[in-house]
């Protein structure tokens, strides 16, 4: 059965279960091919947004390069850029055609023109600025990462509650009030937050970033955090990871018991 579109003339007609006829559905329009294997996003649409397995991974990639890179080298094998950041090639390989990226057979990959394509692609471009809210022992050390302006992030504010705190200098920072939050967060022009207090106070710290502009926080409390839509929350939890490491350690203990029983037997 064929019911007519808008503009493009008939088209199939798909039916739903219901008593009122044929409901017509139409189509999405193809996607453009592109030479380079990645879809073009149609239009008035945003570009397709990867999935988050793939965009952790791809941060490992961008780590693996730099290090090449510094060591100075040219070019590496799919095989070798996946063995060193710990995945399949094929899989290394599907991550980077979503970018658009295909090594030269025999050759591999450009070290320096990847490591730059994942830069842009992850936003590594540009100068991002930071605020740290809680100057504890983990604020203190983030504060000190030099890992942060290596790949354009910048401490441009330090925060606490605590008044034995405020006015110290910490990594060239003078920790400022909790209470001017927003006033740090507009004249760092920051839209990245890191949260490193206690739980309890957590969650009206990232009210209070949200308040202030902010659309991305990094959460080291061991909290869950509450926030409105479009605001991006990752959770640095390491407790919940030694943990997992604590587990594992068991199962390892646990089979090797009997076999070292029976030795001693």
């Amino acid at each position: 059965m064929w019911a007519q579109g808008p503009e493009s003339g008939p088209v199939p007609c798909k039916r739903r279960r219901s008593s009122k006829g044929c409901a017509v559905v139409a189509s999405p329009p193809e996607r453009e091919d592109v030479r380079d294997g990645a879809s073009r996003p149609r239009p008035g649409r945003g570009r397709r947004s990867l999935p988050e397995a793939t965009l952790a991974r791809l941060t490992v990639y961008h780590r693996v390069l730099q290090t090449l890179a510094d060591r100075g080298v040219s070019t590496v094998s799919s095989e070798e850029l996946a063995t060193i950041s710990g995945v399949t090639s094929v899989k290394l390989r599907k991550d980077l055609s979503m970018l658009g990226s295909y090594g030269t057979r025999g050759v591999g990959y450009q070290v320096r023109s990847l490591l730059d394509q994942l830069g842009r692609s992850l936003g590594l471009t540009r100068d991002w600025a930071v605020v740290i809210v809680g100057v504890g022992n983990l604020g203190r050390a983030l504060a000190h990462y030099a890992g942060f302006s290596s790949r354009g992030f910048r401490v441009a504010a330090l925060l606490d509650s605590d008044p034995a705190r405020i006015g110290e200098r910490v990594a060239d920072l003078i920790v400022a009030p909790v209470s001017d939050l927003a006033v740090q967060v507009s004249d760092a022009g920051a839209t990245i937050g890191v949260i490193a207090t206690p739980a309890g106070s957590a969650q009206e710290v990232a009210d209070q970033l949200v308040a202030a502009g902010v659309t991305s926080v990094l959460n080291f409390a061991p909290t869950v955090l509450s926030v409105p839509e479009g605001v991006d929350v990752r959770k640095v939890d390491l407790a919940s990871e030694l943990q997992i490491l604590a587990y594992h350690e068991q199962r390892k203990a646990s089979s090797i018991a009997p076999f070292t029983a029976g030795v001693g037997a």
